[in-house]
């Protein structure tokens, strides 16, 4: 797993991500991956973010309902080959960046602070408060 700490990222950076993005995007809804669970899933990329030296991208993943998460993770990094091999292909860069792929949770956070905020012992100190 790689994750870039810092500065925010530089407007190269979010341009080469979100170009990654969408050509694994492109990639995946041709199902040719050789992969049965990743071509017969479907998978959303939620986003790329690139290192700074554009050497590195994590994959950010979200599978529709979020089921064989686990799986689908392993098979994305057995295939990582593949996935490079058709981003290399494609992007506009000198450099392709090895790519590794990672569970997108923000999704189930947003829900588990939603759920909070609507629950009975939230809603009774807001109306007492306000």
């Amino acid at each position: 797993m790689v994750t870039f700490k810092g500065k925010s990222p530089s407007q190269r950076q979010l341009r080469v991500g979100e170009e990654i993005r969408h050509i694994l995007a492109q990639v995946l809804s041709h199902q040719h991956s050789g992969d049965e669970l990743l071509d017969n899933t479907s998978i959303t990329i939620t986003e790329v973010r690139v290192s700074p030296d554009l050497q590195n991208a994590t994959v950010f993943i979200v599978p529709l309902g979020g089921q064989h998460l686990s799986e689908i993770l392993a098979a994305f990094k057995e295939k990582a080959w593949y996935f490079r091999k058709e981003v290399a292909r494609q992007l506009k860069t000198r450099i392709t960046p090895r790519l590794f792929f990672q569970a997108d949770l923000s999704f189930d956070e947003a829900q588990r602070i939603e759920s909070l905020l609507n629950s009975p012992k939230v809603k009774q100190d807001i109306t007492e408060n306000g």
